[in-house]
């Protein structure tokens, strides 16, 4: 008997496994790309010269996509093939990130913008002078006509940021089966006990992707641009230059390969799973229930952990249904679905707590960058490295505390409460770690030293740089060796400059000589090199407590991921977890994450400083922020939506509480009535009456859930 019982089991076992193990690369393919996407935000903001509400837009496009096919994939796509249907979306991502390279391979090379001539005269390590009598050295590039204008556009290859903004759409829309008909497929063929440890081994495979791409990320942002066709020792900046792009187009080519081959295995899995699959399962609940039917029905229904009313019949085998048909019940469907309260405040609580999420990791390297100095590819590496992985290690500690402790839905609702309340107040610790501004001449400071060298009203001119006739446009840093940046070494008011590339270096700078008056300083002190100044010391010990902060929240946070799975499987109706599914990602990344990178990037905006020219006139990327301004911006947008999504979880609780208690009600009627019918039942009323009860209950059910 035993070995007739294992004989059947040991295919479904491994095809449901392998299953598991395809569909988990793709969740490392996907979240290899999206990071990616998400680490090269600035890069490619630089590289197309375009202020934060614009990138936010092109950020938003992959949301985009899947608002425009994941209802139809998550309806339809449910009752056709669906390991063939992932298949299938994951050539389309594969097209869409190779789509979204293209441009780097039509555009020209890159041209950042400079007042300096690196062309040192013959014979000589002098260049020509920063401060000049007349502008006729500088490297201006505003045009004069609209005609030329719109020729250097061309040529620059200013408008090809639509290819990302369409290649991310596309990759969008072909990771739009991915989740819906994946984790339904799973769920439909797993034990009910296992599915929790299973979507968390799924979500923490789906972790490593992003750490692998937040680090290809940082690696790339390392590597100029236009690697291999320039020579290197002649450019004048470094990866710390706010001017600086990387090699951003890289990793999307190497994640257009890896969802390439991530989709192979789909095309040889079955459409179901063989039919014994199911039955040890379903045969093993039965005898439990039978087991315990003397004992109180309501511990059963606990340990189910599922809202959902009793159904004893017996599943049929899938009937073939006509396109027709299914598009008939479309909107039936749809009006069930949206008449559980319970859904509708999962969805309300998840778009909510999504705006948080992606507007704070869309932006975060940014915060980092302006709040802290750290540089782009080290706040990559840092999310990578730490944030990420604390990430991975929450989902499965949350996976197995949903195991070990056979949480029921209101345990995993209890579990995702602690977990958002304390991550929400690991955030507003972040609020009191601060740095100060940037030393910048003209910028963050309107005078300098004892002896006061003051600067004009939101202007960079000052007496000791009047006579120099400095472009006011330009962003070319240097660092004094008092501590402060100056905007261009024109105004340092410095007189000459020795070296070349990096290696550049500016003398006899006027605006420095006034701090110096009475001081007997030695003429080096007078000098600057190339770059932004480094923050002070405490700031680097003020990033350490932020790093300690922030990952621990991570951590905290991802606890309660797979128990908010499980609250949201567990309180829809199986022949509707499809498309309950899809319509949750539908409208979360519709209303949660299409709007939060144009609306965190268009007010992060407001406080940038200084503003970098384009190639051909025009405002480009910012170059510089007030971080304080920054910090309380984005941390004020971060700390209103996850404080909303924590009362709405409240309210979530309180509504599932309250639908546990009906199904308490429900036991103890049925109990009752099973006893009075056992002692008297001549004409059958009592057993009317509990039918009667059962069919209220129901559609209760349909409306209250």
């Amino acid at each position: 008997m035993s070995v007739e019982n294992k004989a059947p089991r040991e295919p479904c076992c491994s095809k449901l496994k392998l299953f598991l193990v395809s569909l988990s690369f793709v969740y490392f393919a996907k979240a290899f790309g999206g990071s990616y996407m998400k680490s090269s935000i600035t890069q490619i903001e630089r590289r197309f010269d375009i202020p934060s509400s614009l990138i936010g837009v092109i950020d938003g496009s992959f949301e985009i996509g899947n608002l425009l096919v994941i209802a139809f994939v998550s309806y339809f796509g449910a009752k056709l093939h669906r390991p063939r249907l992932i298949g299938i979306g994951c050539l389309i991502m594969a097209a869409g990130a190779f789509l979204t390279a293209l441009p780097h391979f039509f555009q020209g090379q890159y041209v950042y913008e400079t007042t300096l001539s690196h062309i040192p005269e013959e014979n000589t390590t002098e260049s020509i002078l920063p401060c000049l009598a007349n502008t006729s050295h500088l490297v201006i590039n505003d045009q004069d006509t609209a005609a030329s204008k719109a020729a250097c556009e061309k040529e620059a290859g200013s408008s090809l940021w639509i290819y990302v903004f369409l290649g991310n759409m596309l990759r969008g829309i072909g990771e739009t089966p991915v989740m819906p008909l994946g984790v339904s497929y799973l769920d439909d063929y797993a034990r009910k006990e296992n599915t929790a440890i299973y979507l968390a081994c799924l979500q923490t495979v789906g972790i490593l992707g992003p750490v692998f791409g937040f680090m290809f990320g940082s690696f790339c942002a390392k590597i100029y641009v236009d690697i291999g066709s320039v020579d290197l020792e002649s450019i004048s900046i470094n990866h710390k230059d706010s001017r600086w792009v990387g090699a951003w187009w890289l990793g999307f080519l190497v994640s257009g390969l890896l969802m390439l081959l991530s989709g192979i295995p789909f095309w040889f899995l079955p459409n179901t799973l063989a039919k014994q699959c199911k039955s040890p399962s379903k045969k093993k609940q039965k005898e439990d229930i039978q087991a315990k039917s003397s004992s109180d029905t309501s511990e059963v229904e606990q340990e189910q952990g599922s809202f959902l009313p009793e159904d004893n019949t017996e599943e049929d085998a899938p009937q073939p249904v006509t396109m027709a048909a299914m598009a008939k019940d479309f909107a039936p469907s749809l009006k069930r679905l949206f008449s559980n309260k319970v859904y509708l405040l999962i969805i309300l609580t998840s778009v909510v707590a999504f705006n948080g999420f992606i507007g704070m990791i869309t932006f975060k390297p940014k915060f980092m960058e302006q709040v802290y100095g750290q540089s782009p590819s080290k706040a990559i590496f840092l999310i990578g490295s730490m944030n990420l992985p604390a990430v991975a290690v929450g989902v499965i500690v949350g996976g197995l505390v949903m195991k070990r402790f056979k949480l029921s839905v209101l345990g995993a609702a209890q579990l995702s409460i602690m977990s958002s309340f304390l991550s929400f107040c690991l955030l507003l610790v972040q609020y009191f770690l601060q740095c100060d501004n940037s030393e910048v001449a003209g910028l963050t400071m309107t005078y300098q030293g004892a002896t006061e060298v003051s600067y004009q009203q939101e202007s960079l001119l000052s007496q000791c740089n009047m006579g120099c006739s400095c472009s006011l446009k330009h962003w070319d840093p240097v660092c004094a060796r008092n501590g402060i940046t100056y905007a261009s070494p024109c105004l340092a008011g410095c007189q000459t400059s020795t070296g070349v590339g990096k290696e550049m270096e500016f003398h006899n700078c006027t605006c420095m000589q006034e701090l110096n008056v009475g001081l007997m300083a030695p003429p080096t002190n007078m000098s600057a090199i190339l770059g932004q100044c480094p923050r002070k010391s405490d700031c680097d010990r003020m990033f350490k407590f932020y790093m300690a902060v922030s990952v621990l929240g991570a951590f905290v946070s991802a606890c309660g991921g797979t128990s908010g799975y499980i609250v949201l499987l567990r309180s829809i109706h199986p022949d509707l977890k499809s498309l309950a599914l899809g319509m949750h990602t539908l409208i979360g990344r519709t209303l949660g994450g299409i709007p939060p990178p144009i609306y965190f990037g268009a007010l992060i905006d407001r406080t940038c400083l200084k503003w970098g020219l384009k190639r051909c006139g025009g405002q480009g990327a910012c170059r510089l922020y007030d971080s304080h301004a920054f910090r309380i911006t984005f941390l004020g947008l971060v700390y209103c939506l996850y404080g909303m999504a924590n009362l709405l979880w409240w309210v979530l609780y309180l509504q599932l509480s309250k639908r546990q208690k009906k199904l308490e009600l429900r036991s103890q009627a049925k109990a009752t009535a099973l006893e009075a019918n056992g002692n008297n039942n001549p004409n059958g009323h009592a057993m009317v009456s509990i039918f009667k009860n059962n069919d209220d209950l129901d559609r209760d059910s349909e409306s209250t859930i």
